[in-house]
């Protein structure tokens, strides 16, 4: 009888609509989030029924943090905060070779004066990829592909901090020349500099400082009880709702704005093809920057006491650019991604709040930030099975100690007796 039900064309068309959901709900859940955003966009948009300025921008985001700050050690913490190569890579990455490269393609674009590509779309492009990494989707991935997600928090707080900085010195400096009329200063806004990063540190600090720290403090007073909680609620998953969130905060902004009907379908189509290729194209260039071969080849081995001084140095400051598999997943999610969160925030607070080109400078990064979710979240199972192949051995190209999310290098190793006598 149950063998006779289970054959039923119905069961199993129930059944693999209920595994599809449960394999591909993130996607599901975030469509009917858009969907929902376009129909009723003034229900989630800045300073609409439920003022997600409030209760997504910070809500949201701090429910994130609190859960990071609930189940990482603060001694982890401490050594990815003080990782400095990590924070150059990513900084260099995410800033400035992001941003120059788009600045470079954008550059060629409107040299072609095609008429259907709106030139304030390509200043929209210019300045979100000078944008700092996403505040909250970096997390959730690294957490998904079981990478080093300390280092990705650690990564957050740093570039999101100096990004209040180094976005607006960034536009200022790519939009001189040709691309003057894009240049915030001459835009009209009754936000000073000192407004901007008055409220970007706000916003940073409550929404990831406070709950990071609240965190770190409640899982130091009762570590039994939030590893129980973590694994019997599975707070970890939490963090994708509250992403689906964010994204439907920033699409309900978008549409409420008229963004996405401010410029041409072809405008709109060439955007979402130039975002999916140029994400994937980052996330390639990130693996080469962060693993390159020629640091193989150049310290090939570690340093014994016979070796010169600069060989010695030379390794010990140079030989930990080449990343382990778990950093290398944590800075790959980071380098290429932009955060829309403060983005608009920066968008906005430079261009001003009525500009009426505020919706075509959004449309691009907003895009970027949905389509950067889909894509990680398909690149998550590839970096996840990529982490694990070395778990079976060791991997001699990173070096023992170089797992260690510090990057310290070990002592330099004496040679044995048979060693010296072979090699003298």
């Amino acid at each position: 009888m149950n063998q006779t039900y289970k054959d039923n064309k119905a069961y199993k068309a129930g059944k693999w609509v209920v595994e599809f959901f449960l394999t591909n709900w993130f996607f599901v859940v975030l469509g009917v989030a858009i969907a929902l955003a376009h129909l009723y966009p003034n229900f989630a948009r800045q300073g609409g029924l439920i003022r997600s300025e409030y209760s997504i921008t910070y809500g949201a985001v701090a429910i994130i943090f609190l859960i990071s700050g609930l189940s990482i050690s603060t001694k982890t913490l401490t050594a990815n905060l003080s990782h400095w190569r990590a924070h150059f890579t990513v900084l260099t990455m995410s800033f400035l070779i992001t941003s120059s490269i788009v600045f470079g393609i954008c550059s060629g674009i409107r040299a072609a004066k095609d008429p259907l590509i709106d030139d304030w779309l390509l200043v929209g492009l210019i300045v979100a990829h000078s944008c700092p990494t996403t505040v909250s989707s970096n997390v959730v991935m690294t957490k998904a592909a079981e990478g080093n997600d300390v280092l990705t928090v650690s990564e957050v707080v740093v570039g999101n901090v100096l990004g209040a900085f180094i976005t607006p010195t960034l536009v200022q400096f790519y939009m001189q020349g040709g691309w003057d009329f894009g240049n915030p200063s001459h835009q009209e806004t009754v936000m000073t500099v000192g407004d901007l990063y008055r409220n970007v540190m706000k916003q940073i600090g409550l929404s990831v400082f406070v709950p990071l720290f609240v965190g770190q403090m409640i899982q130091n007073l009762f570590p039994r009880q939030i590893k129980w909680c973590l694994t019997t609620f599975r707070l970890l998953k939490v963090g994708s709702f509250m992403l689906i969130l964010i994204m439907f905060q920033s699409f309900s902004t978008a549409f409420a704005q008229d963004a996405f009907t401010s410029v041409s379908h072809a405008s709109i189509i060439f955007v979402v093809f130039f975002n999916i290729a140029i994400y994937l194209f980052f996330t390639v260039i990130t693996y080469l920057y962060l693993r390159p071969r020629l640091l193989l080849r150049i310290f090939a081995t570690e340093p014994t006491v016979t070796d010169s001084k600069l060989y010695k140095w030379g390794y010990k400051i140079f030989r930990p650019f080449y990343y382990n598999r778990r950093d290398t997943v944590a800075i790959m999610l980071c380098g290429p991604s932009k955060t829309a969160a403060l983005g608009v925030s920066l968008v906005s607070s430079q261009y001003g709040t009525y500009n009426p080109k505020l919706g075509i400078l959004l449309v691009p990064l907003v895009l970027y930030q949905a389509e950067q979710v889909f894509t990680a979240q398909i690149l998550v199972h590839f970096m996840k099975r990529w982490i694990h192949a070395e778990d079976i051995k060791e991997d001699k190209e990173t070096g023992s100690l170089l797992r260690n999310s510090d990057g310290e290098l070990p002592p330099c190793k004496e040679p044995s007796v048979e060693t010296l006598s072979l090699k003298s």
